[in-house]
């Protein structure tokens, strides 16, 4: 061990405050090099320095205290920074939703109203290959992106193309409980390929109309043909319908994402 100092002058070496290099202590992030038994003074080394610079850095990301505990005990540098890139994936991620929210927000100001045609549409009953789960609204990106991966990705392994564009269905308790059973899916002519569902999805009559642009701003659609219903037609029992006709997968831009919205009627 090389040198040691008391805990104000590590403090001041670091930029760490006392109080909360005793709390780096209290769970075991950061433990002094030693700890005089009658004053319980804390001493640290000077070869703790770079790890306590580390650990400011990662709390200045955000990052959680167990994930930095993780980087610190890390057996090799390649798996600290497989565990520092992901988290900055999550941040990189988490910084282009708050983009899109902001952009969406500017858009509901300066575009208080959006003119939408709405029409009727009898859909018949199609045979899809699909992928169903209990998700969360905080979750339902990330598990699309894994739901969808996985559906065209098994299609093409199997070398079947979708007789049709990605869809989704949302039961009603994922709006009014922020979780519910959610259907990600691809209409197909043969058999589904192994590992996915394979079912017939029931046809109807619905109420539709196009939202364009980024997912941040489909709650004003929702809102717009929500109102229509109800104003101009019975509602059906059964979950709305999302077509992504122009998706993530065909375009990178979000503005040019185009999506049909069915909402079930009374026929």
């Amino acid at each position: 061990m090389s040198a040691s100092v008391p805990i104000g002058e590590f403090s001041r070496l670091t930029h760490l405050s006392v109080k909360m290099l005793r709390h780096y202590h209290e769970i075991g992030l950061l433990e002094p090099y030693e700890i005089d038994p009658a004053t319980s003074y804390r001493r640290y080394g000077i070869d703790q320095v770079p790890t306590a610079l580390l650990i400011a850095r990662l709390r200045h990301l955000d990052m959680p205290l167990p994930e930095i505990s993780t980087v610190v005990r890390a057996e090799s540098d390649a798996s600290r920074n497989a565990i520092i890139a992901e988290h900055l994936r999550r941040m990189e991620a988490e910084l282009s939703r708050t983009r899109e929210i902001v952009g969406s927000l500017r858009r509901l100001l300066s575009q208080p109203t959006i003119g939408y045609e709405f029409g009727r549409r009898d859909q018949p009953a199609e045979r899809v290959a699909a992928i169903i789960d209990r998700v969360t609204r905080d979750d339902i990106g990330a598990w699309c992106e894994e739901a969808y991966g996985r559906l065209y990705g098994s299609l093409a392994a199997a070398g079947m193309q979708p007789a049709g564009p990605g869809a989704a269905t949302y039961d009603n308790s994922f709006f009014t409980d922020d979780v519910g059973e959610v259907m990600a899916y691809l209409p197909i002519t043969g058999p589904a390929p192994a590992g996915l569902t394979e079912l017939t999805l029931t046809g109807g009559r619905f109420a539709v109309t196009e939202h364009r642009g980024s997912f941040a701003d489909i709650d004003r659609t929702y809102a717009a043909l929500g109102s229509y219903v109800a104003e101009h037609e019975r509602l059906a029992p059964g979950p709305v319908r999302e077509i992504y006709l122009t998706g993530p997968g065909d375009v990178p831009d979000p503005a040019d994402f185009l999506t049909r919205l069915c909402w079930p009627i009374a026929a």
